[in-house]
């Protein structure tokens, strides 16, 4: 679940953000292109904004600008079942979408913190917040596998199509379980590879910055989870993002709470 093919983390972690980066000047700049777009595969959406709608996906007006950078494959705050006064982790948060709908559902009570590794994103991400006058959250700078979060300190961890980007899968979802309270929450949108998946495509980089040739396997993903912590998993694939993968719903409960 590390790195191959001789690419070191480090140098996955640099083109990673040098993607995102530009993406962020593209949300924030309509001069500026996003050379990566994949939003369509065969007209039918699979990435982005057009995934979210007015009511399940938590669209409205206080969250469209940060919606509409969405770089995800899915909606993870829509099979969530955030509650007042949870607290929230949001991995890869980028332009601070699902971290905004979050704060509306969880209330003053609550709070959500939103990890991501990119200044860019941040920066877009705090705007983002500001403008929608959404005060219960914080935007962190930091590694997936590192998140600067006391032990058992979240209530929920969503994920949107970030978490493949990782070079080590099992560290990041370690990492997810340290900072999760006993019973707590796992709830992500993320692509899943077929299991024959050729190697051409797991060796593209382009492909790898785009959700596509880090996944893993559900066999994978499953069996990952369950070394880190995490039970009563369900993996839900949702619409096809490529010929070798697919986007998926995962979902688990972090062991010793006695339930979901």
């Amino acid at each position: 679940m590390a790195a191959t093919d001789g690419r070191t983390p480090e140098a996955l972690r640099e083109t990673v953000r040098a993607r995102y980066a530009g993406a962020a000047g593209a949300a924030c700049c309509e001069t500026v292109a996003d050379p990566y777009d994949t939003t369509e595969r065969d007209g039918v959406t699979v990435f982005g904004s057009g995934l979210y709608d007015d009511e399940a996906g938590g669209r409205d007006e206080g969250t469209a600008s940060a919606i509409e950078a969405s770089l995800g494959c899915g909606v993870p705050t829509a099979v969530a079942r955030l509650a007042e006064g949870e607290v929230v982790l949001d991995l890869g948060s980028g332009a601070g979408g699902d971290v905004l709908i979050s704060a509306r559902r969880v209330g003053p009570s609550g709070r959500v913190y939103g990890l991501d590794m990119t200044p860019e994103m941040l920066e877009l991400a705090r705007r983002n917040a500001a403008a929608a006058g959404v005060d219960n959250v914080e935007f962190l700078e930091g590694y997936l596998e590192d998140v600067p979060l006391p032990d058992r300190s979240v209530d929920v961890v969503i994920s949107n199509c970030v978490i493949n980007l990782a070079a080590d899968k099992r560290v990041v979802l370690a990492e997810a379980a340290r900072v999760t309270r006993p019973g707590g929450r796992f709830a992500v949108s993320d692509v899943v590879a077929d299991e024959d998946m050729d190697d051409a495509t797991r060796a593209d980089m382009a492909a790898w910055t785009g959700c596509i040739a880090g996944a893993l396997t559900e066999a994978e993903f499953r069996g990952a989870l369950a070394a880190t912590g995490w039970e009563q998993v369900e993996i839900e694939t949702t619409h096809r993002v490529h010929d070798a993968a697919a986007a998926a719903v995962v979902r688990a409960v972090r062991s010793g709470g006695g339930g979901a």
